[in-house]
């Protein structure tokens, strides 16, 4: 079927979308989560079981700890040897002994023990009890304890712990720690010595570990019997053997069985002191049931959030489908040469993007030619600077051949009068004009401008009439690099001119220095000479980010000069560019060093 209608092919679409989206989220959440829980109870159920065992294992631990206290008593170990033929005086003086010394401190560290009794091989026995009935028992009752004991007891003294009790009444509520011992004058294991507790006890150890409201905990001895269960009518009877089986294939993995009527799941763990198993037993229905709410919820949710997606994506299927169908009527006009906007809606979004750019088109064009048109008046203006530094180059030029000869023939006067200082200025004059009338901004090597700076010293040190020298720390392999033609005299002609106002002194310097960082060759001109003020040295700065030619500085004279340090930046901006030019830092009284910035650019030789 095919759907026609912008809107609705992006409502279907987003109906699909949206039902395999719900879809996949929904059944892969439940089964990720199901999976996550069951493990999660698992480990839960297997941290009971680890818990429970450790505590039961304390618990025995310290009820052999007691027996263990008893072994070493003299009085149990001389009344294990007392023969059958003793006299009552001689077992009521061990028995009371016995009790005072050794079994009455027993009761009182470890109250919830119900009763203490030794037999002996020789048919010697004695008991004590605690908070039970006392019971009596003739030869005979000794006997068949003495036989139960030995068949359940191993013959190397090894700790047993029973399921069982001498006490008439509290069968399967009681357990038995039992040992052989020696008597006193004999290595021989001749007798027993046994304790009994109450197996409900072991429930007060469990009642920290929350297992709900049906879970409980049970323990199963080596004999597959149950010593303690919540229901007591188990106690003492024996586990089904499917179950066991199960139990032992198990390990310490959980598993799920319906033995005590409805499916629960159980996971055990062995004591290493009893050798019993307690097994941790919950419902599966409750161990699910946060399952079942997760479904439930999903459904829901999954439900009601489809509901709301189709009315969003019925909303949003018109939202976008509107503009377009404006935008398009819009292209229309635009076919039949009509410019007309188009109405835009209060939001934004990329549809309405589209039509403010569709707005604007008419407009970007026409600025689009106004910056093309401004580009070529730039250009145009940088022409005419370009040029008018030329023809301030040019000014230079009237008639040079003229000049040149004149200033032969000056040079032939002061050789007729022999006068070498009247024939040096001139040949420094005559150097000077021939380097400054080139009427283009060419590179020139740094060499052909420490040369010119030469011969104008020669002409200064005649006009002020004292000798001096500038501190060229220029290393050698600069001077090759190449830079604008023209731009250092200038510099040092203003240094003399504004930075020694009182004339010239043996202290003042004039350092000229270069060198190249991160791809850029800079030269200084520094001197220690009156420097500027902040409010000046502001001025200046200013009228050099204005990026044009002056057309002559004025000095506090009053007199108008030529080529200044402004015409020497933007000499130097025409030729490299906007980055380029002069910069300037100086301290009032302290001196003033300008900076000659330029693209680092070694001239190679040929």
């Amino acid at each position: 079927m095919k759907i026609r209608g912008f809107t609705k092919k992006i409502f279907a679409y987003f109906l699909i979308v949206i039902i395999l989206s719900l879809s996949c989220v929904g059944i892969f959440s439940y089964i990720i989560t199901s999976g996550e829980l069951e493990e999660m109870v698992e480990n839960q159920m297997n941290q009971i079981a680890g818990n429970a065992v450790h505590h039961t294992d304390l618990y025995l631990q310290d009820y052999e700890r007691s027996i263990v206290s008893l072994l070493t008593n003299r009085q149990i170990m001389e009344f294990i040897d007392l023969p059958t033929t003793r006299e009552e005086y001689d077992y009521y003086l061990y028995r009371k002994t016995i009790r005072e010394f050794s079994v009455d401190p027993l009761f009182i560290r470890n109250p919830k023990l119900a009763s203490v009794y030794l037999i002996s091989d020789k048919k010697n026995a004695v008991y004590y009890y605690n908070s039970v009935n006392e019971q009596s028992f003739n030869a005979e009752d000794i006997q068949r304890q003495r036989d139960y004991f030995l068949a359940n007891t191993t013959p190397d003294g090894q700790l047993s712990i029973l399921n069982h009790t001498i006490i008439e009444g509290q069968e399967n509520q009681m357990l038995t720690i039992v040992r052989r011992i020696r008597g006193y004058t004999s290595p021989e294991l001749s007798g027993l010595l046994a304790i009994e507790m109450r197996s409900a006890d072991l429930s007060a150890l469990w009642k920290g570990i929350d297992l709900g409201k049906y879970g409980y905990l049970f323990i199963i001895d080596d004999k597959g019997r149950y010593i303690y269960h919540p229901d007591r009518l188990k106690v003492g009877t024996t586990v089904p053997k499917a179950f066991s089986e199960k139990l032992n294939q198990a390990g310490s993995h959980s598993f799920t069985d319906a033995y005590e009527g409805d499916e629960r799941m159980y996971v055990s763990r062995k004591s290493e002191s009893s050798d019993w198993q307690l097994v941790v037993s919950m419902p599966v229905r409750e161990l699910r049931k946060p399952l079942s709410n997760i479904r439930s919820t999903t459904l829901v949710v999954g439900l009601f959030t489809l509901i709301l997606a189709m009315l969003l994506a019925y909303r949003f299927g018109k939202s976008i489908a509107k503009p377009v169908q404006t935008l398009k009527s819009g292209m229309r006009e635009t076919e039949k040469g009509n410019w007309a906007t188009i109405p835009l809606p209060p939001h934004r979004d990329e549809i309405v993007e589209l039509m403010v750019r569709y707005n604007l088109m008419v407009k970007r064009l026409s600025e689009a030619v106004d910056r093309v048109v401004q580009v070529e008046l730039s250009n145009s203006e940088i022409r005419m600077e370009r040029q008018k530094a030329e023809f301030q180059s040019l000014q230079l030029q009237i008639n040079p051949h003229f000049m040149y000869n004149t200033l032969e023939t000056i040079v032939c006067y002061a050789t007729i009068q022999d006068s070498e200082e009247i024939s040096e200025i001139v040949k420094a004059l005559a150097y000077m004009l021939r380097y400054s009338v080139q009427t283009n901004l060419e590179e020139i090597t740094v060499a052909n401008e420490l040369k010119h700076v030469m011969y104008y010293l020669v002409v200064l040190r005649h006009r002020i009439g004292r000798e001096f020298e500038i501190d060229v720390a220029i290393k050698p392999e600069y001077l090759l690099h190449v830079m604008v033609r023209l731009t250092l005299q200038p510099l040092v002609e203003n240094v003399f001119q504004h930075a020694f106002p009182d004339g010239l002194e043996d202290y003042h310097v004039v350092r000229i220095d270069g060198g190249v960082s991160d791809g850029i060759f800079w030269i200084s001109v520094e001197d220690n000479g009156s420097g500027m003020s902040e409010a000046k040295l502001g001025q200046l700065q200013e009228k050099l980010n204005t990026n044009r030619l002056a057309d002559g500085e004025v000095d506090e004279a009053g007199k108008k000069g030529g080529i200044g340090v402004l015409n020497v930046h933007r000499r130097i901006q025409m030729v490299y560019g906007e980055q380029y030019g002069l910069r300037i830092e100086s301290k009032l009284e302290q001196g003033t060093k300008m900076i000659m910035v330029m693209p680092a650019s070694p001239r190679k030789l040929e």
